[in-house]
């Protein structure tokens, strides 16, 4: 099985490269991404200079807290919107090519097709997030920010993404209209991410199943350096629970074929 799922992995790195589509996406992922990092670092400097001026010096101000925590939540809006781009692709363009019913009837398992698919997007992801570590670098040559909260938001940032891209693939596994597959991945996403907005208007116990069902609510401790396994079991069973609905769907499109 690995060999056949690093088969289906190599094919769609190689499909991502060898077209256009991963080099136009990472490089408006890098414009968007370097815009809000510099418009946010020069607003620190502006208020930092105000703090100087005025000697408050009660003010606490560092660049974990005004420059990379609002990056990060910056980062976390741009991935929900480029990331339909990757994934409306992945098992939709298939069916529309017709080579979906041939991929079935190769030896391969669905979980094989599911994982090669899902971690050749999920390489993307990274790839694009390891570039932006550009922006902590060059905060790194002006001070000497603590790094436990830059790695804990990387890893936040990963794992976000990778529920993102498991959303992703299960609709893509629905339709052959990527069009379809890219707008319901980010609608589904987008109710994810803002559900919990909903929390405080409920009763007690509907307000806590609407913020543990929120993406943002547990993204916010690993953008303050605090890695519960509590945030990284929901990622994970977010993610497991897509890529099962998507196995589900190929075995109903295998059965049908």
């Amino acid at each position: 099985m690995i060999s056949k799922f690093r088969a289906i992995y190599l094919r769609e790195l190689k499909y991502y490269f060898h077209s256009i589509t991963a080099y136009v996406t990472i490089c408006i992922f890098m414009i968007i991404c370097g815009y809000f990092f510099f418009s946010i670092f020069r607003y620190y400097n502006f208020i930092s200079l105000e703090i100087i001026q005025s000697s408050d010096l009660s003010a606490n101000i560092n660049l974990i807290d005004g420059v990379m925590r609002p990056m990060f939540s910056n980062i976390s809006i741009i991935i929900l919107l480029i990331l339909p781009m990757i994934t409306m692709r992945l098992i939709s363009e298939e069916k529309k090519q017709g080579t979906f019913e041939l991929l079935l009837t190769f030896p391969v398992s669905d979980t094989a097709i599911i994982a090669g698919k899902f971690f050749a997007s999920l390489t993307i992801l990274a790839i694009m997030l390891s570039l932006t570590l550009i922006f902590p670098i060059m905060l790194m040559i002006f001070s000497d920010p603590e790094m436990l909260p830059v790695l804990s938001g990387y890893l936040g940032l990963l794992l976000m993404g990778a529920s993102f891209l498991s959303i992703g693939t299960f609709f893509s596994s629905l339709t052959s209209n990527q069009l379809v597959a890219g707008v319901s991945t980010f609608g589904v996403s987008l109710f994810f991410l803002v559900i919990g907005w909903a929390a405080p208007l409920t009763g007690s116990t509907i307000s806590t199943i609407l913020a543990e069902s929120s993406i943002l609510v547990h993204f916010e401790s690993f953008s303050k350096g605090i890695i519960d396994l509590k945030d990284i079991s929901y990622y994970l069973l977010l993610s497991l629970f897509f890529l099962f609905l998507t196995l589900k769907s190929l075995e109903s499109s295998r059965w049908r074929a």
